[in-house]
């Protein structure tokens, strides 16, 4: 709670690295994130991601889903 309320696009940056570093993925969390932070700081979420794991989001969601399901999520990603 400590660490959203200093740095929110960090707090989302690490819950997405988190859905889907590993084997499968946590795709319920990956899916609430992107869709209710898409209009909100989602721009600030990616570029934090960037910084923090050195490749962007929408690599590491086209290296780790696939099918419409990849293309939706990488359409509202951008």
């Amino acid at each position: 709670a400590v660490q959203c309320a200093l740095n929110r696009p960090a707090f989302f940056a690490e819950r997405l690295y988190r859905s889907m570093k590993g084997a499968g993925t946590d795709d319920s969390t990956l899916i609430r994130i992107v869709v209710t932070r898409s209009e909100i700081d989602l721009v600030q979420i990616k570029q934090m991601f960037t910084q923090m794991y050195e490749k962007t989001l929408a690599t590491m969601i086209a290296s780790d889903t696939s099918g419409d399901y990849q293309r939706l999520l990488l359409a509202i990603v951008g």
